[in-house]
């Protein structure tokens, strides 16, 4: 199997589609590149944004769950999410931008050789941009022309992601013996949490799995402002299905194959209870929209255009 190329995309929770919407686009001027619904629960929303064009590596996506309560947060989870932008000039825009707008943040920090700026969502959602100016591995995608954010300091792509675990050996083991993963670095946060830091492919800011050894929390509750799976890039779906028997062969419960339309996709918890998925780069977000209309109408895969009528009347109109 070839390695995987570095981070699909992740998927979170909020409790309010149009509030979500407004932040991601307005402020944080990433573009929603499909307004489609939850396969597997059509009564909720999926958005997804990205770059201009949805490519693999960009996407952000959000399942609307209304009721959904507050995040308690802990361990074994996915604890922070990272907005890759084009330099370290970028995060003095964004430290004015997200003041400008009464955004959660803290200051510009190095973390793991990299300037980074760290906030939150309205929900609580724990953020964090990360500048590509030393960045040689996966690149970044094209920032989108119409946001409100000006393109030399726009959204190019997800950063590294980190995973809080209370037994970290587990996870490494599923990373590095199972799915190909080479350990790259360690360094320290929050005083004597270790951090342990994971690369797959061409690796670089795209690529990496930060793992953070956190053995006395509690467990997180997840709820609005929690994410609830990270997603990494298989080349094809000849691919996905050699990493689908490889899964099954070790014995690990996962989904098998699934259809997802604008990729496929293999799902599987890792030893500490995190839910990963594998997607496909393709066919990509223009299958059912053109470049230009992306994330302009409810989209549909096929199989559920027989419930379209169904589906409208149940969603909230944005």
């Amino acid at each position: 199997m070839k390695p995987l190329k570095g981070i699909h995309h992740i998927s979170a929770i909020t409790a309010n589609a149009k509030e979500n919407l407004r932040f991601y686009t307005e402020i944080i001027g990433m573009r929603l590149v499909k307004k489609t619904v939850n396969q597997d629960d059509t009564s909720m929303y999926h958005l997804f944004y990205a770059d201009k064009r949805g490519n693999p590596g960009t996407d952000l996506t959000f399942f609307e769950i209304p009721n959904a309560g507050r995040t308690y947060p802990g361990t074994q989870s996915i604890s922070e999410t990272s907005l890759r932008v084009g330099n370290d000039e970028a995060l003095n825009y964004w430290l004015k931008r997200l003041a400008k707008y009464g955004v959660s943040h803290d200051n510009v920090e190095e973390v793991f050789n990299r300037k980074v700026l760290k906030f939150r969502d309205f929900e609580g959602q724990r953020l964090q941009f990360v500048s590509d100016e030393t960045n040689e591995g996966v690149a970044g995608g094209e920032p989108w022309p119409d946001s409100p954010v000006p393109v030399h300091q726009g959204v190019i792509g997800l950063g590294p992601v980190e995973l809080t675990v209370p037994r970290p050996e587990k996870t490494h083991r599923i990373l590095t013996e199972v799915m190909g993963f080479r350990e790259v670095g360690t360094y320290e946060n929050d005083g004597d949490k270790k951090i342990t830091v994971f690369a797959t492919g061409e690796g670089g800011t795209g690529a990496e799995v930060h793992v953070k050894a956190s053995h006395n929390a509690p467990r997180e509750r997840p709820g609005r402002g929690s994410v609830h799976h990270v997603a990494f890039r298989v080349e094809s779906e000849e691919e996905l299905h050699k990493w689908v028997d490889y899964i099954s062969s070790l014995g690990m419960t996962n989904s098998g194959f699934v259809e997802r339309y604008y990729f496929k996709s293999l799902y599987f918890r890792e030893s500490n209870g995190i839910l990963f998925e594998l997607a496909t780069d393709g066919p990509g977000f223009e299958t059912d929209e053109t470049l230009e209309n992306l994330g302009q109408s409810l989209a549909l895969p096929p199989y559920l255009e027989n419930k379209r009528e169904e589906i409208e009347s149940t969603i909230k109109p944005l």
